[in-house]
C-alpha cells in the first residue's frame, strides 16, 4: 500500500475547503459568543471511564481505545464533546448559576454513521447548564438557526419530537439493551411490521403507543392526533401531555420558520432526555444540526443539571452552502530594498493579505483574488488597481 494513502473516510481538507471551514468556525463561534457562550477547549482523548461514563452503548461503540504509555490506562478518543463540556461544568467550572459554553473542534469515530461520511468529523457545538425552563431550549433553537443563517443556509426546516415520549411509552416493560436498541431503530425507519414483532409481547397500551408513532410525523397537526391517541395509563399520560405541550409552545415561538414533528425520530445521542430538535435544508442527505434537552449528562459527574445543547459538523456544513469569494488581496514583488519590506509590513499591519511574488512564478494561481498590487511610481511604493 502507498505510503501517501489515507485509511477509509478519513481525508485531507485542501486549501479552498479549509479558508471556507475556518471562516464558517469564526463566523459560529462569533454568533454563540454574541448570545453569551464562552468557549472551552476539551481534550481530544482522556481515560476512557471519563469519556463514556453514562453516555450508552452506541458512544462505545463510536469510539477509538488506546493504552496510554505513561500509565498503563485505557484511553479513548473522544467521540462526542458533550460528555466533556459537562465534567468542564461539573468539575472545573461548578458554578451555582446558569453556564453558557461552545466548542470546536475535531471527533473521531470508528465506523462513518452514515454512507460517505466522514469519520472526522468537525464539531462545533453550543450548550447551556442550569435553567430546566423552556427558555432555555428556546435559546439553543435560535441559536442554532443563528448560526446556520450566519453560514448562509437557506430553507430552514426544523423537526423536532421529544425523549420523553417514547420513554412514556416504556415505563414498567421490562426490555432488554439489544431488544431496545431494534425497537427505536424500527421507530427511526418507520418499519411497523418489524415494530410490531419486537412488541408483541408488550402491554396493549404500550404497543399500540408505539405503533402509533410510526404514522405521528408531519405538520401541527402531529400534535392533535398524538394528544389523542397516545394515552397510557397513569403518570405516563402526564409525562406524553407534557412534552406535546412543550413542542406545540416551542414551535409557537419560531415564527417565519418551517416546523415539522416527527415523533418516533430518536437518531441521535442516547442521553436525551427532553425535547430533540433536527435542522435540515432542501438538498441535504441528513439534517445539518440535532440537539436538545439532556438534563441527566452531569449526573455521572456528581452534578445533575439541567442541559440543553447542540452540535454541527463543520465538515458537512461547508458541503451545503455556496462558496465563498476569495479573499482580496495585493500582490507585491519580491525584493530585498527596505522601502519595499516596509511597504509590505504596514500593509500587512493594516489587515491587508499581501503576496510577494517569488521570482519566476509571476502567473501561478493561488487561493486569493489579488485585484491590488503594490508598485514603485516615483520612487515610492503605492497600492494600484490590478489590471
Amino acid at each position: 500500500m502507498s505510503a501517501w494513502v489515507l485509511p477509509d473516510h478519513i481525508a485531507d481538507v485542501l486549501p479552498s475547503e479549509a479558508r471556507h471551514i475556518e471562516e464558517l468556525r469564526r463566523d459560529l463561534l462569533d454568533t454563540a459568543r454574541g448570545y453569551g457562550y464562552e468557549l472551552v477547549m476539551p481534550p481530544l482523548l482522556e481515560h476512557l471511564e471519563s469519556l463514556l461514563t453514562g453516555t450508552g452503548e452506541a458512544l462505545d461503540l463510536q469510539t477509538f481505545k488506546l493504552v496510554d504509555q505513561l500509565s498503563g490506562r485505557m484511553m479513548g478518543l473522544r467521540a462526542d464533546t458533550t460528555p466533556q463540556v459537562a465534567r468542564i461544568d461539573a468539575h472545573l467550572l461548578n458554578r451555582q448559576g446558569v453556564t453558557r459554553l461552545c466548542y470546536c473542534g475535531p471527533v473521531l469515530h470508528t465506523r462513518p454513521d452514515r454512507p460517505h461520511a466522514t469519520r472526522e468529523p468537525l464539531q462545533l457545538g453550543a450548550e447551556i447548564y442550569g435553567h430546566a425552563g423552556l427558555e432555555a431550549d428556546l435559546e439553543t433553537l435560535l441559536l442554532a438557526l443563528d448560526c446556520l443563517r450566519a453560514a448562509q443556509v437557506p430553507a430552514l426546516i426544523v423537526d423536532m419530537g421529544d425523549a420523553r415520549i417514547v420513554r412514556s411509552l416504556l415505563a414498567g416493560v421490562s426490555v432488554e439493551p439489544a431488544a431496545l436498541a431494534q425497537i427505536h431503530a424500527a421507530l427511526a425507519a418507520k418499519d411497523a411490521s418489524e415494530l410490531a414483532s419486537l412488541t408483541r409481547n408488550f402491554p396493549k397500551a404500550s404497543r399500540e403507543g408505539l405503533l402509533a408513532l410510526v404514522h405521528l410525523y408531519g405538520g401541527k397537526e402531529v400534535l392533535r392526533e398524538a394528544a389523542t391517541v397516545l394515552k397510557p395509563a397513569g403518570g405516563a399520560n402526564t409525562a406524553i401531555a407534557e412534552a406535546l405541550n412543550q413542542l406545540q409552545w416551542l414551535a409557537g415561538q419560531l415564527e417565519g420558520t418551517t416546523v415539522s414533528f416527527d415523533l418516533a425520530d430518536l437518531r441521535g445521542y442516547a442521553y436525551y432526555s427532553g425535547v430533540r430538535f433536527a435542522i435540515y435544508t432542501q438538498g441535504a442527505s441528513d439534517a445539518l444540526v440535532r440537539g436538545g434537552r439532556y438534563d441527566e449528562v452531569g449526573a455521572v459527574f456528581g452534578r445533575n443539571r439541567p442541559a440543553v445543547g447542540f452540535s454541527l459538523d463543520l465538515r458537512e456544513l461547508v458541503g451545503v452552502v455556496a462558496p465563498r469569494a476569495l479573499k482580496a488581496a495585493i500582490r507585491a514583488p519580491w525584493g530585498e530594498d527596505a522601502e519595499l519590506r516596509a511597504a509590505i509590513a504596514a500593509l500587512r499591519q493594516r489587515g491587508e493579505t499581501v503576496v510577494c511574488v517569488l521570482p519566476g512564478h509571476e502567473n501561478e494561481v493561488d487561493e486569493f483574488h489579488c485585484d491590488r498590487e503594490l508598485l514603485q511610481v516615483a520612487g515610492r511604493w503605492v497600492v494600484k488597481a490590478a489590471p
